[in-house]
Protein backbone atom coordinates (compact mmCIF):
# COMPACT_ATOMS: atom_id res chain seq x y z
CA UNK A 1 0.00 0.00 0.00
CA UNK A 2 3.14 2.70 1.10
CA UNK A 3 4.77 1.67 -2.46
CA UNK A 4 1.16 2.46 -4.33
CA UNK A 5 1.07 5.76 -2.40
CA UNK A 6 4.12 6.41 -3.08
CA UNK A 7 3.73 5.97 -6.75
CA UNK A 8 0.98 7.98 -6.75
CA UNK A 9 2.85 10.78 -5.11
CA UNK A 10 5.54 11.02 -7.48
CA UNK A 11 2.86 10.97 -10.49
CA UNK A 12 1.29 13.96 -8.94
CA UNK A 13 4.61 16.04 -8.68
CA UNK A 14 5.21 15.25 -12.26
CA UNK A 15 2.46 16.31 -13.45
CA UNK A 16 2.74 19.45 -11.48
CA UNK A 17 5.90 19.84 -12.24
CA UNK A 18 5.73 19.21 -16.14
CA UNK A 19 3.49 22.40 -16.96
CA UNK A 20 5.53 24.46 -15.32
CA UNK A 21 8.98 23.67 -16.69
CA UNK A 22 6.87 23.92 -20.04
CA UNK A 23 5.70 27.38 -19.39
CA UNK A 24 9.43 28.61 -18.01
CA UNK A 25 10.96 27.70 -20.77
CA UNK A 26 12.48 30.74 -22.50
CA UNK A 27 12.86 31.48 -26.11
CA UNK A 28 16.25 34.04 -26.82
CA UNK A 29 15.13 36.45 -30.11
CA UNK A 30 18.29 38.26 -31.19
CA UNK A 31 17.39 41.17 -32.36
CA UNK A 32 19.49 44.03 -33.19
CA UNK A 33 21.40 47.25 -31.81
CA UNK A 34 19.20 49.46 -29.82
CA UNK A 35 17.18 51.33 -31.51
CA UNK A 36 16.97 49.54 -35.15
CA UNK A 37 14.66 48.26 -36.41
CA UNK A 38 15.56 44.43 -35.50
CA UNK A 39 15.43 45.46 -32.40
CA UNK A 40 12.06 47.02 -32.49
CA UNK A 41 10.65 43.99 -34.16
CA UNK A 42 12.18 41.35 -31.36
CA UNK A 43 10.37 43.43 -28.86
CA UNK A 44 7.24 43.30 -30.23
CA UNK A 45 7.06 39.47 -30.98
CA UNK A 46 8.31 39.16 -27.29
CA UNK A 47 5.03 41.18 -26.44
CA UNK A 48 2.72 39.43 -28.49
CA UNK A 49 4.20 36.27 -27.53
CA UNK A 50 3.94 37.02 -23.90
CA UNK A 51 -0.32 37.82 -24.42
CA UNK A 52 -0.20 34.24 -25.80
CA UNK A 53 1.59 32.64 -23.02
CA UNK A 54 4.94 31.63 -24.84
CA UNK A 55 7.95 33.36 -22.97
CA UNK A 56 10.09 35.52 -25.68
CA UNK A 57 13.02 37.14 -24.33
CA UNK A 58 14.30 40.04 -26.91
CA UNK A 59 17.63 40.66 -26.66
CA UNK A 60 19.82 43.08 -28.07
CA UNK A 61 22.72 42.07 -30.68
CA UNK A 62 25.53 43.05 -33.51
CA UNK A 63 22.73 42.44 -36.02
CA UNK A 64 22.00 39.86 -38.78
CA UNK A 65 25.00 37.71 -39.31
CA UNK A 66 25.68 37.78 -35.10
CA UNK A 67 22.25 36.18 -34.92
CA UNK A 68 22.90 33.50 -37.95
CA UNK A 69 25.58 32.13 -35.65
CA UNK A 70 23.47 32.35 -32.50
CA UNK A 71 20.77 30.32 -34.01
CA UNK A 72 22.76 28.08 -35.72
CA UNK A 73 24.34 27.32 -32.25
CA UNK A 74 21.50 27.17 -30.12
CA UNK A 75 22.84 30.25 -28.02
CA UNK A 76 19.29 32.16 -29.35
CA UNK A 77 16.10 30.45 -30.05
CA UNK A 78 14.70 33.01 -33.17
CA UNK A 79 16.60 36.14 -34.58
CA UNK A 80 16.42 38.61 -37.27
CA UNK A 81 18.45 38.07 -40.33
CA UNK A 82 18.62 38.98 -43.80
CA UNK A 83 17.96 36.71 -46.79
CA UNK A 84 21.59 37.28 -48.69
CA UNK A 85 23.51 36.48 -45.25
CA UNK A 86 21.22 33.18 -44.16
CA UNK A 87 21.93 31.78 -48.13
CA UNK A 88 25.32 32.54 -47.79
CA UNK A 89 25.91 31.23 -44.82
CA UNK A 90 24.13 28.25 -45.37
CA UNK A 91 26.46 27.94 -48.77
CA UNK A 92 29.87 28.68 -46.41
CA UNK A 93 29.96 32.27 -47.78
CA UNK A 94 29.98 34.08 -45.51
CA UNK A 95 32.85 37.02 -45.76
CA UNK A 96 36.00 35.43 -43.94
CA UNK A 97 34.04 32.43 -42.59
CA UNK A 98 33.67 29.55 -45.10
CA UNK A 99 31.51 27.07 -41.90
CA UNK A 100 28.15 25.84 -43.05
CA UNK A 101 25.68 26.93 -40.95
CA UNK A 102 23.22 24.37 -41.56
CA UNK A 103 20.80 24.59 -38.48
CA UNK A 104 19.27 27.78 -39.26
CA UNK A 105 15.44 28.08 -40.55
CA UNK A 106 13.25 30.60 -42.01
CA UNK A 107 10.38 30.97 -40.42
CA UNK A 108 8.80 34.16 -42.48
CA UNK A 109 9.37 37.95 -44.05
CA UNK A 110 9.31 40.73 -42.39
CA UNK A 111 10.36 43.60 -44.45
CA UNK A 112 12.66 44.77 -47.14
CA UNK A 113 15.98 46.66 -46.54
CA UNK A 114 16.80 48.57 -49.18
CA UNK A 115 20.55 49.97 -49.22
CA UNK A 116 20.78 53.58 -49.19
CA UNK A 117 23.68 55.40 -49.68
CA UNK A 118 24.27 59.02 -48.65
CA UNK A 119 26.76 61.44 -49.89
CA UNK A 120 26.62 65.42 -49.76
CA UNK A 121 25.38 67.31 -53.24
CA UNK A 122 28.36 69.38 -53.39
CA UNK A 123 30.81 65.83 -52.85
CA UNK A 124 31.04 65.60 -56.38
CA UNK A 125 30.21 62.24 -55.33
CA UNK A 126 28.03 60.62 -58.17
CA UNK A 127 29.21 57.04 -58.26
CA UNK A 128 30.16 54.15 -55.84
CA UNK A 129 33.55 54.00 -57.83
CA UNK A 130 33.93 57.97 -56.88
CA UNK A 131 34.04 56.49 -53.32
CA UNK A 132 38.05 55.88 -53.77
CA UNK A 133 39.88 57.53 -50.45
CA UNK A 134 36.74 58.06 -49.18
CA UNK A 135 35.84 57.91 -45.42
CA UNK A 136 32.11 55.48 -45.30
CA UNK A 137 30.22 54.18 -42.78
CA UNK A 138 29.20 50.88 -43.42
CA UNK A 139 27.32 49.86 -40.62
CA UNK A 140 28.33 47.86 -37.36
CA UNK A 141 30.43 45.00 -37.21
CA UNK A 142 28.63 42.08 -37.43
CA UNK A 143 25.50 43.44 -39.04
CA UNK A 144 24.11 42.74 -41.89
CA UNK A 145 24.48 46.04 -43.31
CA UNK A 146 28.23 45.84 -43.04
CA UNK A 147 28.29 42.16 -44.60
CA UNK A 148 26.32 43.07 -47.36
CA UNK A 149 28.70 46.67 -47.83
CA UNK A 150 31.98 44.88 -48.17
CA UNK A 151 29.82 42.85 -50.76
CA UNK A 152 28.76 45.31 -52.79
CA UNK A 153 32.58 47.12 -52.76
CA UNK A 154 34.39 43.77 -52.97
CA UNK A 155 32.77 42.61 -55.82
CA UNK A 156 33.69 45.77 -57.53
CA UNK A 157 37.07 46.09 -56.11
CA UNK A 158 36.55 49.28 -54.08
CA UNK A 159 36.50 47.52 -50.57
CA UNK A 160 40.65 47.99 -50.04
CA UNK A 161 40.65 51.27 -51.35
CA UNK A 162 37.62 52.86 -49.06
CA UNK A 163 38.34 53.53 -45.59
CA UNK A 164 35.48 51.84 -44.07
CA UNK A 165 34.47 52.89 -40.95
CA UNK A 166 31.81 50.39 -38.54
CA UNK A 167 29.77 52.68 -37.23
CA UNK A 168 25.67 52.08 -36.08
CA UNK A 169 23.51 54.79 -37.58
CA UNK A 170 23.32 57.25 -35.54
CA UNK A 171 27.24 57.07 -35.02
CA UNK A 172 27.78 57.61 -38.68
CA UNK A 173 24.72 60.43 -39.51
CA UNK A 174 26.89 62.24 -36.29
CA UNK A 175 29.91 61.60 -37.95
CA UNK A 176 28.92 62.97 -41.19
CA UNK A 177 27.62 65.75 -40.14
CA UNK A 178 30.42 66.59 -38.24
CA UNK A 179 32.61 65.88 -41.45
CA UNK A 180 34.34 62.89 -40.42
CA UNK A 181 32.79 60.73 -42.70
CA UNK A 182 31.73 61.55 -46.83
CA UNK A 183 29.54 59.23 -47.08
CA UNK A 184 27.19 56.57 -44.95
CA UNK A 185 25.85 53.12 -45.70
CA UNK A 186 22.36 52.35 -44.28
CA UNK A 187 20.88 48.79 -45.09
CA UNK A 188 17.53 49.29 -43.41
CA UNK A 189 13.86 50.61 -44.49
CA UNK A 190 12.83 54.19 -45.86
CA UNK A 191 12.53 56.44 -44.48
CA UNK A 192 15.14 56.21 -41.86
CA UNK A 193 14.98 57.60 -39.06
CA UNK A 194 19.07 58.71 -38.96
CA UNK A 195 18.96 59.89 -42.92
CA UNK A 196 15.88 61.63 -42.01
CA UNK A 197 17.98 63.88 -39.25
CA UNK A 198 20.98 64.49 -41.01
CA UNK A 199 18.63 65.46 -45.06
CA UNK A 200 17.46 68.15 -42.28
CA UNK A 201 20.91 69.68 -41.76
CA UNK A 202 22.81 68.96 -45.01
CA UNK A 203 21.98 69.09 -48.10
CA UNK A 204 22.12 65.41 -49.10
CA UNK A 205 22.12 63.02 -51.86
CA UNK A 206 21.65 59.01 -52.78
CA UNK A 207 23.52 57.48 -54.94
CA UNK A 208 21.64 55.53 -57.89
CA UNK A 209 23.21 51.41 -56.77
CA UNK A 210 21.39 49.65 -59.36
CA UNK A 211 22.59 50.55 -62.29
CA UNK A 212 25.96 50.69 -62.02
CA UNK A 213 25.59 47.24 -60.01
CA UNK A 214 23.82 46.10 -62.28
CA UNK A 215 26.31 46.53 -65.31
CA UNK A 216 28.89 45.48 -63.28
CA UNK A 217 27.14 42.01 -62.63
CA UNK A 218 26.18 41.63 -59.18
CA UNK A 219 22.72 40.90 -59.26
CA UNK A 220 23.53 37.40 -60.87
CA UNK A 221 26.12 36.77 -58.52
CA UNK A 222 23.91 37.92 -55.76
CA UNK A 223 20.23 36.43 -56.95
CA UNK A 224 18.14 37.38 -53.89
CA UNK A 225 18.61 40.88 -53.82
CA UNK A 226 15.73 42.62 -55.81
CA UNK A 227 15.69 46.49 -57.35
CA UNK A 228 13.48 48.90 -55.93
CA UNK A 229 12.84 52.39 -56.20
CA UNK A 230 12.91 55.21 -53.13
CA UNK A 231 10.58 57.76 -54.11
CA UNK A 232 11.56 61.02 -54.72
CA UNK A 233 11.04 63.15 -51.92
CA UNK A 234 11.22 60.38 -49.59
CA UNK A 235 14.42 62.66 -47.88
CA UNK A 236 14.24 66.45 -47.67
CA UNK A 237 15.80 67.96 -50.58
CA UNK A 238 15.92 64.53 -52.77
CA UNK A 239 14.22 65.76 -55.55
CA UNK A 240 14.41 62.40 -57.91
CA UNK A 241 13.47 58.71 -57.64
CA UNK A 242 16.64 56.55 -57.16
CA UNK A 243 17.00 53.37 -58.04
CA UNK A 244 18.31 50.87 -55.42
CA UNK A 245 18.25 47.12 -54.08
CA UNK A 246 16.95 45.46 -51.46
CA UNK A 247 17.41 42.32 -49.73
CA UNK A 248 14.67 40.97 -47.19
CA UNK A 249 14.77 41.05 -43.30
CA UNK A 250 13.62 37.42 -42.63
CA UNK A 251 12.50 36.11 -39.16
CA UNK A 252 14.75 32.92 -38.33
CA UNK A 253 14.89 30.16 -35.91
CA UNK A 254 17.27 27.44 -34.58
CA UNK A 255 15.75 23.61 -36.41
CA UNK A 256 15.32 22.22 -32.81
CA UNK A 257 12.71 25.25 -31.64
CA UNK A 258 9.70 22.63 -30.93
CA UNK A 259 7.13 22.84 -34.47
CA UNK A 260 4.16 24.16 -32.13
CA UNK A 261 6.12 27.16 -30.80
CA UNK A 262 6.67 28.13 -34.04
CA UNK A 263 3.52 27.61 -35.38
CA UNK A 264 1.97 29.18 -32.90
CA UNK A 265 3.82 32.11 -32.90
CA UNK A 266 3.33 32.77 -36.31
CA UNK A 267 -0.59 32.34 -35.62
CA UNK A 268 -0.42 35.15 -33.53
CA UNK A 269 1.66 36.89 -34.66
CA UNK A 270 -0.21 37.04 -38.47
CA UNK A 271 -3.79 37.31 -36.92
CA UNK A 272 -5.63 40.82 -37.78
CA UNK A 273 -4.61 41.47 -33.87
CA UNK A 274 -0.76 41.10 -34.29
CA UNK A 275 0.17 42.65 -37.61
CA UNK A 276 -1.95 45.48 -36.19
CA UNK A 277 0.38 45.65 -33.05
CA UNK A 278 3.43 44.97 -34.78
CA UNK A 279 2.97 47.96 -37.28
CA UNK A 280 2.48 50.34 -33.84
CA UNK A 281 5.56 49.15 -32.81
CA UNK A 282 7.62 49.29 -36.15
CA UNK A 283 6.00 50.86 -39.81
CA UNK A 284 8.20 48.91 -41.59
CA UNK A 285 6.07 46.20 -40.25
CA UNK A 286 3.46 47.35 -43.01
CA UNK A 287 5.22 45.10 -46.08
CA UNK A 288 4.18 41.83 -43.47
CA UNK A 289 1.26 40.22 -44.42
CA UNK A 290 -0.56 36.47 -45.32
CA UNK A 291 -0.15 36.27 -48.64
CA UNK A 292 3.60 38.18 -48.86
CA UNK A 293 4.61 35.73 -46.10
CA UNK A 294 7.64 34.43 -47.84
CA UNK A 295 8.96 37.10 -49.95
CA UNK A 296 12.84 36.94 -50.43
CA UNK A 297 12.63 33.48 -48.70
CA UNK A 298 15.60 31.08 -51.01
CA UNK A 299 16.96 28.77 -47.75
CA UNK A 300 14.84 26.40 -46.22
CA UNK A 301 11.92 26.84 -43.80
CA UNK A 302 11.26 25.88 -39.99
CA UNK A 303 8.67 22.39 -40.08
CA UNK A 304 6.67 24.13 -38.26
CA UNK A 305 6.87 27.19 -40.41
CA UNK A 306 5.93 24.97 -42.99
CA UNK A 307 2.59 23.29 -41.66
CA UNK A 308 1.45 27.32 -41.03
CA UNK A 309 1.90 28.60 -44.57
CA UNK A 310 0.49 25.50 -46.19
CA UNK A 311 -2.32 25.94 -44.04
CA UNK A 312 -2.40 29.60 -45.72
CA UNK A 313 -2.47 28.39 -49.03
CA UNK A 314 0.84 30.14 -49.56
CA UNK A 315 2.84 26.97 -49.88
CA UNK A 316 1.10 24.86 -51.88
Amino acid sequence: MKKIKSIMLSLIVVALILPMDLFSQVYKFSGGPSGGTYQYFASAISTIAKKNDIRVLAASSGGSVENIRTCNNGKSSFGVAYSGNVYDALNGRLNQDSNKYLDVRVVGFFYGAPGQLIVKKNSGIKSLKDLEGKRVGVGNAGSGAAANAELMFKYLGLWDKIKPEHLGYRGAADAFKNGQLDAFWVFAGFPNASVLEVALQEDIQLLNLWNELETAGFFKENPYFQKIVIPANTYSGQETAVNSFQDAALWIANKDVPDDVVYNLLKAIYSPEGLTAMVEVHKSAKQMSISGGLTGVVTPLHSGATKFWKEKGVIK
